[in-house]
């Protein structure tokens, strides 16, 4: 199961101990799953596990819950029952069979005590809400009875009205637990969907829609069709009916007044009210208790979401108009009313059609993309064919206002009505770019497209500059950025024939980083060619843009001031954009900022808010993971960045993205090595050097994976590559020019290495400059790692004061800035640091030569050392070298009887 390991730690507790747990909550969200677990867990225990799993049509036959619960129960419990009870057993336990009263109420409650001497019971009650009432009534009151902790109930009731949940406890012994069972956490629901097979972009998204509930996304994950990321899935019938039921149960004014509120655009109490619904309080309150909606203040948001399309669809086109009308009378801004008025009816008008368009040039104007790609798109359903050109022109502007408003839907409806028609080739090069861009980090599928919007623009360099602008950061994701510098200079070239700055200066900042990836120190001149162009990006563009590359590259630099200063004025001016691509890399970029400034709680909530957004926008959740990871590894939790750099190189492999590929692969590499995992976060960075040597990658300052990989290496006792990899780093570096944050980020990975190869001394002093590098440039984080790395190397001196100052240091920096992770981490070094001191028994030696030493003792050859601790024979037997002068001994023998002597005096301490 996924995301419900707390609960279903929960709920095996409490059936333990006795009693009962009754849980509820919506359809689909997963109650019947709980119970399949906690019956598998049950039955591993040895006990007997009876299920009723009663359906609706059942729920009008007496006794027939009851009558499947007997058949399940052992043959020998109903023999030791008294005999006027085995004979009303026999007769059945329906009034007209001639039972008494009391005798039929007494034999449950015996039955179940005879079952549970023989074996312990759990009773599983699924759907309690079909449960017919004569069951219901004898279950409760042998309940009532108390038949002892070997009797155990878990019941589970559909609907979270208060009268359904008492009912599911009336059937539980005492003492019960009531449980609402919650929608899935977003990673939960997406590593469920990634199990069945969906994509990592499609299932990212799946949270949102579905609101959390597993059926529902599993029904429509199912259902995606084999397309364009951005085209959604229709809704099967198993999940209409999931969703009606819902609503089943409500009056018909409460429908009406939850129709009204699925047709307006942004639904509000006072929308509501001013459009004639008196009682939309009282409706919307019964509408929330059956878990229908969410009222918010004013606010009123759909459970899920999807509840809104099924009740706008199921309507009947009398009911819909009549809303429409209501609510553009009670409206309050113009547009708002003219979008009702334009939607009571479908039949073209020419009048109608100009009024939207004007509309929704005003909401572009101001920056309402999704409003504005919306009534484009509505002026285009209602234009006549007398009026063709303008329904072209509509459509294409419909598709770049959904983009730029992050609506994939609407924007990928528009440009493929576009391509549909016998459109100019113009518009037809404009939707087909549209199309291209919703592929997001998904470029390297998209190249029939660009071939034929490539042949579409011809030699006309205003249309042919943006497709190669495409082509260009294709090739950059797919790693090749031989080609990608190449088609940026051709790019910059046509968009200057084109008289296009714009363009232009994207194609110049896109070169910047290529040549900054390879190592070419030519990368300045190019960013700052782009800086001083008369024109910049338009706001849906800045994060291809000159400013933002320079902020970028700031940060990379570790000039943190000015990148969060630049940051910060690119997301006022992306702010009027509320969830499209631009905002969510601002967002990526300020979170980034804020984890290397020590500043983990803005981290973790700019990186939240990024991921949130790329899932409402339907975008590609590499970069997005990545940020998180990062931002996780700072000041949230390891299991939490493991699961983020997870999921973001799977769907960056996905979608062909070597860069986002390369970045995930490091932070997945840090949280595994982090965690104790040191081969497998050696073997995520090692596939990351393998990528960036096949794809040009020079800059160790942009992904700084190396010294992490060589610590892990020194750890494994493979010290030569360490080493090796330190080396390449510093010779990269020295291409680079001096920088103080890559002198001190290179010089504590190498105090690493020094401390567990055995060179404690020179550890200390490397460790210790670093950590003064990182002082000067305000990032207390890694300040704090340096100290961390100073204290460990302090230690294997057996300096242990000196080792209890030093980690003491960086505890007080990780407590200060947030650092969860780093604080935990460092608070079980301080303790292994003060234990140490006190203890006569520390060898001195890394935590892999101490493996192999223990190896050693057990009687281990040093070819099954090799194959236990995946090291080779050679490196074995150099760390055995190292052990005898370590402790003094000259043979497998004496080090057999040191490390005996260390147990011995180690027990006697304890």
């Amino acid at each position: 199961m996924f995301g419900r390991d707390e609960l279903l730690a929960t709920i095996e507790s409490r059936l333990v101990a006795g009693g009962g747990v009754a849980l509820h909550g919506p359809a689909g969200i997963g109650k019947t799953a709980l119970l399949e677990a906690a019956a598998s867990a049950a039955a591993a225990r040895g006990e007997l596990v009876v299920w009723l799993r009663p359906v609706r049509s059942e729920r009008l036959v007496p006794y027939a819950g009851i009558a499947d619960l007997v058949a399940q129960l052992p043959p020998a419990a109903r023999e030791a029952l008294p005999p006027a009870q085995r004979a009303a057993l026999r007769q059945g336990l329906a009034p007209r069979a001639g039972a008494a009263a009391l005798v039929r109420r007494l034999v449950l409650p015996q039955l179940l005590a005879h079952s549970a001497r023989l074996r312990p019971l759990l009773l599983v009650l699924d759907d309690c809400q079909w449960l017919d009432a004569e069951s219901a009534e004898l279950i409760a009151f042998a309940m009532r009875r108390r038949p002892g902790p070997r009797v155990r109930v878990i019941a589970a009731q559909r609907h979270p009205d208060p009268a359904g949940r008492r009912r599911a406890v009336r059937l539980c012994p005492a003492p019960a637990v009531e449980i609402e069972v919650p929608p899935l956490a977003a990673d939960a629901l997406t590593g469920l969907l990634e199990a069945r097979g969906l994509p990592c972009r499609a299932a990212s998204r799946m949270h949102e829609i579905s609101a959390g509930n597993p059926f529902l996304a599993l029904a429509l994950g199912a259902a995606l069709p084999s397309g364009p990321a951005w085209r959604p899935a229709p809704l099967p019938e198993p999940a209409r009916e999931l969703l009606r039921d819902r609503l089943a149960p409500l009056p018909a004014e409460t429908r009406r007044t939850l129709l009204m509120a699925a047709l307006a655009a942004e639904p509000t109490v006072a929308v509501l009210l001013r459009a004639g619904r008196e009682d939309a309080v009282r409706d919307l309150r019964l509408a929330a208790a059956a878990g229908a909606v969410v009222v918010d203040g004013e606010q009123i948001r759909f459970t899920p979401p999807l509840l809104a399309t099924v009740i706008a669809e199921d309507a009947p086109a009398g009911d819909r108009t009549e809303a429409h009308t209501a609510l553009a009378a009670g409206a309050v801004d113009e547009v708002e009313a003219l979008r009702h008025r334009a939607l009571r009816s479908s039949v073209p008008d020419a009048a109608v059609a100009r009024s939207l368009a004007a509309a929704a040039q005003r909401c572009a104007a101001r920056g309402a993309g999704r409003t504005a790609a919306e009534l484009f798109l509505l002026a285009a359903d209602r234009c006549p064919h007398t009026c063709a050109a303008h329904r072209l022109d509509w459509l294409v502007a419909a598709a770049r206002s959904g983009l730029s408003a992050g609506s994939a839907a609407l924007a990928g409806r528009a440009a493929e009505a576009v391509l549909a028609a016998d459109a100019p080739v113009g518009h037809r090069v404009h939707a087909r770019l549209v199309l291209i861009d919703l592929a997001g980090q998904g470029l390297a599928e998209m190249g029939e497209m660009v071939a034929a919007a490539l042949a579409e623009a011809g030699d006309d360099p205003a249309l042919s500059a943006p497709v190669r602008l495409r082509v260009t950061w294709a090739s950059l994701l797919a790693g090749d950025p031989d080609r990608a510098g190449d088609e940026a200079a051709r790019t910059a070239l046509a968009a200057r024939r084109a008289g296009d700055p714009a363009t232009e200066a994207m194609a110049l900042s896109v070169l910047a980083q290529i040549q900054r990836l390879c190592g070419d120190p030519g990368w300045s001149d190019t960013l700052t060619e782009a800086l001083v162009l008369p024109a910049t990006p338009a706001p849906d563009w800045l994060h291809y843009g000159p400013l933002y590359v320079a902020a970028r590259f700031a940060m990379m630099d570790d000039r943190l001031d000015e990148a969060r200063a630049a940051l910060l004025s690119l997301l006022n001016v992306a702010g009027r954009d509320r969830v499209g691509e631009a905002r969510v890399c601002v967002l990526r970029s300020l979170s980034e900022v804020a984890t290397r400034a020590g500043r983990c709680r803005e981290a973790l909530n700019y990186a939240h808010q990024a991921v949130r957004a790329a899932q409402r926008a339907g975008l590609s959740p590499g970069p997005t993971c990545y940020t998180a990871a990062i931002a996780e590894l700072a000041g949230g939790s390891l299991a939490a960045a493991a699961g983020f750099a997870g999921r973001g190189v799977r769907a960056s492999e996905q979608e062909g993205d070597t860069l986002y590929r390369r970045r995930n692969l490091h932070a997945l590499g840090q949280a595994e090595l982090r965690a104790g995992r040191t081969r497998e976060g050696v073997a995520a960075l090692r596939r990351l050097r393998d990528l960036e040597a096949g794809s040009g990658g020079g800059d160790p300052m942009i992904v700084r994976w190396h010294g992490d990989l060589a610590g892990g290496l020194a750890a494994l006792g493979e010290h030569a590559e360490a080493a090796a990899t330190l080396a390449a780093a510093r010779t990269a570096a020295g291409r680079l020019g001096d920088n103080p944050g890559l002198v001190g980020y290179l010089d504590r990975a190498a105090a690493v290495v020094l401390s567990e190869s055995g060179h404690a001394d020179s550890a200390v002093l490397l460790s210790a400059s670093a950590a003064q590098h990182f002082e000067q440039l305000q990032q207390p984080i890694e300040q704090a790692h340096a100290l961390l790395v100073q204290g460990s190397a302090e230690r294997r001196r057996r300096r242990y004061a000196a080792a209890r100052l030093a980690i003491g240091a960086a505890l007080a920096i990780f407590l200060a800035a947030d650092a969860k992770p780093w604080a935990e981490q460092t608070e079980r070094a301080l303790a292994g640091a003060s234990a140490a001191g006190t203890t006569p028994v520390d060898l001195g030696l890394t935590s892999t030569e101490l493996r192999i030493a223990a190896l050693v003792r057990d009687g281990a050859s040093n070819r099954e050392i090799a194959v236990r601790l995946y090291l080779s024979v050679k490196t074995v037997e150099a760390t055995l070298t190292r052990i005898y002068r370590k402790l003094g001994v000259r043979s497998r023998t004496q080090l057999s009887s040191r490390m005996a002597t260390v147990v011995s005096e180690v027990t006697k301490s304890a």
